[in-house]
């Protein structure tokens, strides 16, 4: 499958690009998840957004948010892939992108996640260890995961 994949400043996106990341969001997260929430927090305009696009059509994207943001560390968020989309391992190669855009950035940072705990096998795989406590957010279950520095 050929995907074309960049990384973009808010400032630098396009009004398609942005309206396909929030479409994409929403279909996921709020649509097919059931969540209630604020897909539009400011934290976008902060952020750097890593995107996996197939004939012109956003199929994954990865929120990049400085540290400060969200925490005190690096951290990548709004991990998703189009349902039709997850079957070629799309969510690796964003998640690898997305830590190796973080690397190169900033050398041996640690990155932090808030993961849903089904995934957590998934980000283990991708050098995340477990720090928190299950909490609830959107009343999906999630866990605090945490990429030390290399």
């Amino acid at each position: 499958m050929n995907i074309q994949w960049t990384v973009k400043a808010f400032n630098d996106l396009t009004a398609l690009d942005l309206y396909q990341i929030l479409r994409l969001r929403i279909d996921v997260f709020m649509l097919e998840q059931n969540c209630l929430y604020p897909e539009c927090d400011n934290k976008d305009l902060q952020a750097f957004h890593l995107f996996g696009q197939h004939q012109d059509r956003i199929v994954a994207y990865a929120r990049l948010l400085p540290a400060g943001i969200s925490y005190e560390d690096l951290s990548i968020g709004r991990v998703v892939v189009d349902t039709n989309f997850r079957k070629y391992g799309l969510g690796k190669e964003l998640m690898q992108r997305a830590i190796q855009y973080w690397n190169l950035k900033y050398p041996n940072t640690p990155i932090r996640i808030s993961a849903q705990l089904y995934l957590q096998r998934f980000y283990e795989s991708l050098g995340f260890e477990r720090v928190s406590d299950m909490y609830l957010e959107d009343d999906i279950p999630h866990i605090e995961m945490l990429r030390k520095g290399r």
